[in-house]
């Protein structure tokens, strides 16, 4: 087979991946993000590229339709809109799944040729808020770190950032330089504690948006310490005093960490050379983000720790492209390759670059603006391309309603149902990763290439095409006549050439006369160049601006709501949900709940819960677990109303936005919540994919079929036409074991001597092993002997999925651990479980803990 060497489409660590057309998947050695290691989500990539459940062909109005008719109605829509109400009556809502080249073609029909800016991504969910906050600092949005510094670093601060499954290759990467080098500190800062927290020497459990409290505190006792850097401030920084004033007035505590705990990281943070603070979407992800950033900056700005090796401030985005995106312009407030869109002289290069007949002239609609403005009615048209709004920003059922209300909706996707996708007129079908060609940018600047190793499926085409194939029937052909990516590309590279008069951090000449089809990894603005190591930043007058920010008063609510991800999961789950291991480790939406609030609210282990906001309400299987804090309730974020009914846990978190970068709060919504009793539980496997409508309802993809966890309240009449209208196998024999005086309900179907489905009511919680349950689907086991819901003595029970990479379930790590393995690599010896991407290493530490084993040193 031929290897393909391309770039793992998740995270923005932006991992170089092997790739075969058969699926085999390794990580690429010589890539120098990841140096061979993937995470469990990159590992299982070759589990995701089937054609099941895609788009494979243009449909408009539910129909299907040939590319002619389809790309007709979406120009003539467009063009008709723009004509009608103006070029801001439309608007384009992207996504750092995209390529540099379908983000650069996108940005250039809606500011060039349309003439407004309203496209906006989904990275306005991501890191708008470090785009903000590098701007007020630095004069531009440059992120100067690589992540050689996280190897050379004395300190790394982890702020608002679970690594270990947001970004586990980066995780592991830490991982190893602490164990080469044990006298490396880390300091995990963040309100729950993480799989991240691990690692850490110190965890420092902060109140929600407790962070500018924290770091103006910092900046205090920073100058309070004599420890700022006089001669850097003079020489290259603007704004020290009345930054420090605003910080000595500001009350530390509010950060809800004990004064000891405070001045412990304080006093570590001030004495250690080469600190580098990495922070993600607990930052980023608030209505106050960008001063939190900003608060960050300062400190690291007033100590010149900066532009150095193995310290400086890091933000690491959260998609595979998000850095691209920001560098094509590919956001409503900003232009082409790091140009201003408010500077007049800016534009007008731009637009004599690209020969366009306009130039948008002010900054356009932001994601959460722009679907307010679809419910307005403001938006008459409206181009979703390779994301899913209705699920992933906040108030979603609101977001839900405004796309219904858009007279035109089409979207680029390469999934047929999404919850997007379910309010369009016209659906287009996009190739995915390993079907398309271009690159991306990852969070340390370096832009490699994705390259296809599979075919286009049926009549998918690139989002670079299709984009240009519209804006061909637009009136706009010669501007968009590309035949390549590579045509692209050099288009890209050659507007910064043009631009390059201009001050900027931008610099893209070292790819001026690279090998397009043989492009490696390559760092921006020169390998090895550093960002800053000059003292000299972006502001006219070549200093960077310490910005006094003021912490913001503790939110009052009866629980405070934080979302975020799961380990083996991705955005919306459209690749992930795919493969039935990354499945089995979180399978349903839940929340996890303190001890203290459990109790409070008799909420039992796997109990449902109910959550609500004004804005909706979601219901969700209770993990109660001291990890989360009393008053504070943690939710992910990648349910579907294609997987669930009442599990999208955006439906109840309010549109409030940072004023600074539009990015939405998604971590610390004022919700409440309640236990949420149904009369009956289930727990359904099935052949087919079932489509239950019960009150609470959560699908999964198993080895051999599916799964669903059920709830109601109402009780059937008939339990076998529930089961099969449940399950949808309406043929086939039934067999049903009834215990009325205990409530429980075990039902089997079977045809020609295979069991195609298995039902479990109970009216509490349904307890037995999921695993064994939906291993039996397909095999020939007895029902009766299947109603029993465990394996024979022969086949023992794995338990619930820990490690995901080796499908190592609980049991078989606690058996290994009972005959002497009582560490984790001693565990990895004996049942591979962790030595992979490692992602699963802090639950193999719990595990030990848990089984009350001594744990031996590692």
């Amino acid at each position: 087979m031929t290897l393909t060497r391309t770039t793992c489409p998740y995270c923005g660590v932006g991992c170089g991946v092997l790739a075969e057309a058969d699926g085999t998947i390794k990580g690429d050695p010589d890539h120098p993000a990841n140096l061979g290691r993937l995470c469990s989500k990159g590992a299982a990539l070759g589990e995701t590229i089937d054609l099941a459940g895609r788009l494979l062909r243009p449909k408009v109005m539910g129909q299907d339709a040939d590319w002619e008719t389809a790309l007709d109605l979406v120009a003539s829509k467009f063009s008709k809109a723009i004509a009608e109400h103006g070029p801001d009556s439309v608007a384009f809502y992207a996504s750092g799944q995209l390529l540099i080249e379908d983000y650069y073609v996108a940005n250039k029909l809606m500011k060039g040729f349309i003439g407004a800016a309203n496209i906006d991504t989904n990275s306005r969910l991501c890191m708008a808020s470090s785009v903000a906050g590098h701007k007020r600092a630095f004069g531009t949005d440059t992120v100067p770190g690589t992540y050689e510094d996280l190897e050379q670093a004395d300190l790394i601060v982890l702020v608002g950032s679970n690594l270990a499954w947001c970004h586990p290759v980066l995780f592991q990467r830490i991982a190893a330089a602490k164990e080469a080098r044990p006298h490396m500190r880390i300091v995990n800062i963040d309100p729950r504690r993480t799989a991240t927290t691990d690692l850490a020497d110190a965890h420092l459990q902060i109140s929600p948006d407790g962070d500018v409290a924290l770091f103006n505190g910092l900046l205090a006792h920073l100058a309070d310490a004599q420890k700022l850097n006089a001669s850097y401030l003079a020489d290259h920084v603007n704004g020290m005093d009345a930054a420090i004033d605003v910080a000595r007035q500001t009350d530390s505590a509010q950060s809800g960490l004990s004064a000891q705990e405070r001045n412990a990281f304080f006093d570590l943070w001030a004495n250690t050379d080469k600190v580098v603070t990495i922070y993600s979407q607990g930052v980023n992800q608030s209505a106050g983000g960008t001063d939190k950033v900003n608060a960050i900056l300062n400190c690291h700005l007033a100590t010149g720790r900066i532009g150095k090796p193995g310290m400086g401030p890091f933000s690491v985005t959260g998609q595979p492209n998000a850095m691209g995106g920001r560098e094509v312009g590919g956001l409503a407030n900003m232009l082409a390759n790091h140009l201003e869109l408010a500077n007049a002289d800016h534009r007008q290069a731009v637009q004599d670059f690209w020969r366009s007949p306009t130039i948008c002239t002010a900054e356009g609609l932001k994601a959460v603006d722009l679907f307010e403005a679809c419910a307005d009615g403001k938006i008459k048209a409206l181009w979703v391309m390779s994301t899913n709004p209705a699920v992933s920003l906040p108030d979603a059922d609101g977001v839900a309603t405004a796309i219904a209300n858009v007279p035109f909706v089409v979207t680029s996707d390469i999934m047929e149902k999404t919850d997007t996708n379910d309010l369009a007129h016209v659906l287009l079908p996009a190739t995915g990763w390993g079907e398309k060609d271009g690159t991306v940018t990852n969070s340390e600047r370096r832009i490699s290439r994705q390259r296809a190793f599979l075919p286009a499926p049926a009549l998918a085409r690139p989002d670079w095409q299709i984009i240009s194939d519209v804006a061909g029937r637009m009136g706009f052909a010669n501007a968009f006549s590309y035949q390549t990516p590579a045509d692209i590309f050099a288009e890209y590279i050659a507007l910064d050439a043009a631009v390059s008069h201009f001050p900027r951090d931008l610099d893209l000449s070292i790819f001026a006369d690279a090998d397009y089809a043989a492009l490696i990894p390559t760092q921006w603005p020169r390998n090895g160049q550093r960002f800053f190591a000059n003292g000299q930043f972006y502001h006219p007058d070549g200093k960077a601006r310490m910005i006094p920010v003021k912490a913001p008063a503790r939110a009052k609510s009866r629980f405070v709501l934080n979302t975020g991800r799961n380990r083996d999961q991705w955005h919306t789950m459209t690749r992930t949900g795919k493969s039935a291991r990354l499945g089995a480790h979180l399978a349903e939406p839940y929340v996890e709940v303190n001890p203290a609030d459990a109790a409070a609210m008799d909420v039992s282990p796997g109990a449902l819960v109910k959550i609500e906001s004004i804005y909706g309400q979601t219901i969700l299987r209770a993990l109660i677990t001291p990890r989360i804090a009393k008053g504070q309730l943690f939710a992910p974020m990648h349910w579907t109303r294609q997987r669930t009914s009442k599990g999208t846990i955006n439906s109840v978190v309010a549109p409030a936005t940072d004023p600074f970068s539009g990015q939405p709060a998604l971590k610390s919504g004022a919700v409440s919540a309640a236990v949420y009793r149904p009369k009956w539980y289930g727990f359904l496997a099935s052949l087919s994919q079932p489509t239950p409508q019960t009150p609470y309802v959560a699908i999964a993809k198993t080895q051999a079929g599916w799964q669903a966890e059920l709830a109601s309240r109402k009780i059937p009449s008939d339990w076998e036409t529930e089961m099969r209208t449940l399950s949808g196998l309406w043929d086939g024999d039934f067999a049903i074991q009834a215990d009325p005086s205990a409530g429980t309900v075990r039902m089997a179907v079977s045809r020609a001597g295979l069991i195609t489905g298995l039902f479990f009511v109970s009216p509490s919680p349904v307890v037995l092993s999921r695993t064994t349950v939906v291993g039996l689907i397909g095999t020939s086991t007895p029902p009766l002997v299947a109603l029993a819901g465990h394996n024979g003595s022969d086949q023992p029970d794995a338990g619930a999925t820990v490690c995901a990479c080796f499908n190592v379930g609980r049991n078989t790590l606690l058996l290994a651990a009972a005959n002497g393995a009582h560490s984790v690599a001693a565990l990895g010896e004996v049942t591979c479980a962790g030595t992979n991407c490692g992602s699963c290493k802090p639950e193999l530490k719990t595990l030990l803990a848990e089984a009350a084993l001594p744990m031996a040193a590692e």
